[in-house]
């Protein structure tokens, strides 16, 4: 499972244009693996102790893996980043995020697309939305 992840993640990077460094694929690949969103910390604790990076050079990879939309981030009312990996490349939209408010886990409401349409006041021009629906995840109902 590992290395088709691995693979995949490399094979992400290739196609962004970007150079697969060891550590931006051992990244990507740890959020491929995920099927919700974790933060910085949880990231650092799953790279194994013979690739330990740096925090800057971890936000340094997490900020060009969203530039490069291979990953999103999201923020919540605890301040704290959190990142997932998107399944299609180049092909990110915009939507809905769930937080449990007990535990903390975030997930992607893929199924919860966000309106853009609204109408914007003169001369105001639409560039982002953040949608996060907090409640109690199945675990912790």
């Amino acid at each position: 499972m590992f290395i088709k992840l691995h693979r995949n993640a490399e094979e992400l990077i290739r196609l962004s244009g970007g150079r697969a460094t060891v550590g931006r694929i051992r990244i990507l690949s740890i959020l491929l693996a995920e099927h919700q969103a974790i933060t910085h910390r949880e990231i650092e604790q799953r790279l194994p102790q013979t690739l330990q990076l740096d925090r800057v050079t971890l936000y340094r990879a997490l900020e060009w893996l969203v530039a490069k939309n291979l990953i999103h981030k999201v923020t919540s009312d605890d301040r704290v980043w959190r990142y997932h990996a998107n399944l299609e490349l180049h092909s990110h939209q915009q939507h809905a995020h769930f937080k449990c408010t007990r535990c903390a886990q975030m997930i992607c409401l893929d199924d919860l697309p966000i309106e853009r349409s609204w109408p914007l006041p003169i001369g105001y021009r639409f560039q982002e939305i953040e949608l996060t629906v907090k409640g109690l995840c199945a675990g912790c109902s």
